[in-house]
């Protein structure tokens, strides 16, 4: 069966640390694919203004062009609801029932899962890869994974991450003071940016959908 990484969320912009965490995850559980999904109406963002889907899906597309295995995926924009994980998942096992999914997400959201739209769901259609991070002990994030198998059957397993401290928040923030976004972003995604004067006066809050 096809071993599939979804790495959904905002992508307000994608960042380098995205495709360090997909990448960690292609090598460590032999994925076969990254798909990259940017979600068109993420559901924590009903208060903020979040960048046009088209300019964030190019982004996207931009930065994952020369790499085989990472994959941009319109799967989102095609919806005309909320971008819930728990709903993502379940459309993509109907249209793509021979694919084993894998869910990519940071340590943070283990411990944030469960004030997740339907996070019974989610757990229930696709394996979960966490990047182990400094800032959670591990025995912390081991006893959090074993209350969350206990409780929602979850198949979850840790990955080791190096830690990058970038955050699309900043990245925001500095292009609207027009410093350098150099080494934070691919440099086609930089060019894109400056080029459509991308994120001025923008300090929107960086959330992955749920």
């Amino acid at each position: 069966m096809k071993k599939v990484g979804i790495m959904g969320g905002t992508f307000n912009p994608i960042h380098l640390g995205h495709l360090m965490l997909a990448e960690n995850a292609y090598d460590f559980f032999k994925l076969d694919e990254i798909w990259f999904l940017p979600s068109a109406d993420p559901p924590h963002k009903t208060e903020q203004k979040v960048l046009d889907y088209r300019h964030r899906s190019q982004m996207t597309e931009l930065a994952v062009r020369d790499i085989p295995y990472f994959i941009k995926s319109d799967f989102e924009a095609r919806r005309h609801e909320r971008s819930y994980t728990a709903e993502t998942l379940r459309l993509l096992h109907e249209a793509y029932p021979d694919i084993e999914f894998y869910f990519i997400m940071g340590a943070d959201s283990l411990f944030q899962i469960e004030t997740w739209y339907a996070p019974e769901k989610v757990m229930a259609q696709a394996i979960l890869l966490v990047a182990v991070r400094d800032h959670h002990p591990i025995e912390e994030m081991q006893s959090q994974i074993a209350y969350l198998i206990q409780k929602y059957n979850a198949r979850i397993q840790l990955m080791n991450m190096p830690e990058i401290d970038i955050s699309s928040k900043a990245i925001r923030q500095r292009a609207a003071r027009r410093e350098s976004i150099r080494f934070f972003v691919p440099e086609a995604v930089r060019d894109y940016i400056i080029q459509h004067d991308l994120y001025k006066g923008d300090e929107a809050q960086d959330e992955m959908q749920h």
